[in-house]
């Protein structure tokens, strides 16, 4: 880390300010105004103090930067740039372009050194939170004494508008209680939001507000000032060396769009680009006299970090050689869990588990069929790291043997409180930061709270698993509030989100292996409060798998009954009814649509013949089955909200019964006729029979 002379630091602060000025103005987009109040900040962090290493965005012992006021983003853009990432020139001139790795705001995996996807104000900060979190339980886990190989900071950059949302205070709240003292969070406190001046809106006293949460807090920071910059990061890291260390919150009091002779202090430079005549006047004020996108090489050689981020990254691999010469075991065991993969006995056990599972003959709620996998599976998968919000006894996400994690206690399940959308968020920093599979659980319905920072977690393809019980009238006398009714279809659209509603015990065993084994993108459980018969056996487990199967068909089946969750036992009562009555049906069980959905046209149009027509039955809303069923099929749901009663008597009041799906199969049949009858040529004598 250097320490540039005042002239030199200017300069390299000017840097950030030009490049964002220059990309916004030619992409005619974007927002300047951060970057170019925030260019002090960044200066001071990214060259005096953060330990990262551009040549290896993906070292493991890296310092984690969070963008969370995530519409500044050529703020990070320069920053990437000018230390000496795989970010050229040439991406920050095609800046808000298709396809460029300068996106409107930050993407991870799109663009090397990114750590999260920010845009939606809080999320970034709570991301951080997680990333922190995960920091601190790893070095629980893994140093030994003489032997420190988890040792970095977090850091993040917020501002008005992260402050304002109401996740911020889910998360931050949460980070003072566990007392995550490598948290670092600099506050832009510039006044300015979209609207103007923030004043007419938010008036917190933000200082006092965090010092509630037990952070240390270091007010009224000049944030152009690199020397008091300097200091309060100084006296932030200091934190983490106490036993009784807190995040800190360093409140830097910032002009938007520093350097604007005519827009600086003002909504205008927020999000929107200067102009050509402001632009011009602005280099002037600076003393820029570079081409845009140049920068003198003085300047230039001053940011560049790839020397620098080698030797610190080459001093910690001696360190950790020595660690597994020490500790060979544990040394592989973090190496396998940052990198993602499953132990190698997961494979092999994993098979036996399913069978274990099937061979339990009682009928259990799926959320406690889902607390019997976790149980089985848990040994499996050391990295689990699993959680609730508040309804540990509802949602049943622990396990045998699980440890609840504390302020200052490793542990592999947490409290979250009530905090869903911060739970939510929190999980995508602890996968975004690596060495643990994070799930959480809490009541479907309020998924509604999470929903943005499930959405994000699709969005980064992050492993993340969401356990949603009382999924839906089924949970009774809790009533209209608790009862989903629209949440299970709405998940289903979310792009990359594989959403599961298991019918019994080994179709949650296959859900929670599937999630576990998908690097790519999160689940989402839905589980039902009440007892659900076993339909399956082992021998299912390959087409379960599949997302969508055959469950029970007759000879020559007339029609097709497909069903999810808490109702397919209901679709099986219909099919023996109906058999009965001398009709023969198909009953398809459909536990995770998205995973039907990416098998092959064949078995697809295997599992669904085009000739035989559908019922679809599932206690939500119906429309989204018009995907199978078609125009001239048949759903058997809800499209109102529930009441409150107990579930037997909701299921006959909404129509959602064994005798309903048998009038409906026999009715598809009965047109069916009519319409065949209806096309036949003239002189053709009806059938009687």
């Amino acid at each position: 880390m250097t320490t540039p002379n005042p002239q030199l630091a200017n300069e390299m602060a000017n840097a950030i300010r030009i490049l964002a000025i220059d990309a916004v103005e030619k992409a005619k987009s974007g927002h300047p105004g951060a970057p170019m109040g925030m260019a002090e900040i960044a200066e001071v962090l990214w060259n005096r103090h953060l330990k990262h290493s551009p040549s290896n965005p993906h070292w493991a012992d890296r310092d984690r930067f969070v963008l969370s006021n995530g519409h500044g983003s050529m703020l990070i853009y320069a920053l990437l740039h000018l230390t000496g990432y795989d970010l050229p020139m040439s991406e920050l001139q095609n800046f808000r372009q298709l396809h460029s790795k300068t996106a409107g705001h930050p993407e991870v995996g799109v663009t090397p050194g990114v750590e999260t996807t920010t845009g939606p104000l809080g999320q970034g900060i709570t991301n951080a939170v997680g990333m922190a979190f995960a920091e601190k339980l790893l070095a629980q886990e893994f140093n030994q004494p003489e032997h420190t190989i988890v040792d970095h900071h977090t850091y993040a950059f917020l501002g008005d508008g992260c402050m304002m949302e109401g996740i911020s205070h889910e998360a931050c709240s949460l980070a003072g209680t566990l007392r995550l003292s490598k948290l670092i969070a600099f506050y832009d406190d510039n006044g300015i939001s979209i609207d103007g001046h923030v004043e007419g809106w938010f008036t917190d006293d933000t200082p006092k507000r965090f010092e509630a949460y037990g952070w240390n807090v270091i007010p009224a920071v000049d944030g152009h000032n690199t020397a008091a910059i300097d200091a309060a990061i100084k006296a932030a890291k200091a934190q983490s060396g106490k036993a009784d260390g807190k995040p800190t919150l360093i409140c830097c009091k910032t002009v938007i769009g520093q350097g604007s002779p005519n827009k600086a202090g003002t909504h205008d430079v927020h999000g929107a680009a200067l102009g050509a005549a402001e632009v011009a006047a602005t280099r002037e004020k600076l003393g820029w006299t570079a081409p845009p996108f140049e920068i003198p090489a003085h300047i230039g050689e001053a940011w560049n970090a790839v020397a620098r981020g080698q030797a610190v990254e080459q001093a910690w691999n001696a360190r950790f050689d020595a660690y597994a010469k020490a500790f060979p075991a544990q040394a592989a065991e973090f190496k396998r869990r940052m990198a993602g993969d499953l132990q190698p006995a997961y494979a092999e056990k994993i098979n036996a588990v399913f069978a274990e599972i099937a061979a339990k003959p009682d009928a259990f709620a799926t959320r406690k069929s889902s607390q019997n996998a976790l149980d089985a599976i848990a040994p499996l998968v050391p990295e689990f790291f699993g959680g609730s919000a508040d309804l540990t006894g509802s949602n049943l996400t622990n396990f045998k043997g699980c440890v609840k994690a504390g302020r200052d206690k490793w542990g592999n399940h947490l409290s979250y409180g009530v905090r869903e959308f911060g739970m939510a968020a929190i999980m995508n920093g602890i996968a975004l930061h690596g060495g643990y599979i994070p799930y959480g659980g809490t009541f479907l319905t309020f998924s509604d709270y999470s929903r943005n920072a499930i959405r994000m977690a699709a969005l980064m393809k992050l492993r993340v698993i969401h356990v949603f019980t009382h999924d839906s009238i089924g949970l009774g006398e809790d009533g209209p509030t608790h009862q989903s009714v629209e949440h299970v279809p709405s998940l289903r659209i979310i792009p990359g989100l594989d959403t599961w509603r298991p019918a019994d015990g080994l179709e949650t065993a296959v859900a929670w292996a599937c999630a576990v084994e998908r690097k790519d993108g999160p689940s989402a459980l839905a589980l039902s409060r009440q007892n659900l018969p076993r339909l399956t056996d082992v021998s299912m487990v390959t087409n379960i798998r599949k997302g969508g199967y055959i469950l029970a068909e007759g000879a020559n089946p007339q029609a097709i009954i497909v069903a999810t969750g808490s109702e397919t036992s209901l679709a099986m009562e219909a099919h023996k009814a109906l058999a009965a009555e001398g009709i023969s049906t198909r009953v398809v069980s459909m536990p995770c649509t998205n995973l039907f959905d990416r098998q092959s046209q064949t078995y697809q149009d295997e599992t669904f013949p085009i000739n035989l027509p559908v019922v679809a039955v599932e206690a939500a809303h119906p429309d989204f089955w018009r995907k199978y069923v078609g125009r001239l099929g048949t759903v058997v749901g809800i499209a109102t909200f529930g009441e409150s009663a107990p579930a037997k008597d909701l299921y006959q009041h909404f129509g959602i019964t064994t005798e309903r799906v048998c009038k409906e199969v026999r009715g598809l049949l009965s047109r069916q006729q009519d319409r065949l009858e209806s096309k036949m040529p003239a002189g053709i004598v009806k059938s009687s029979n």
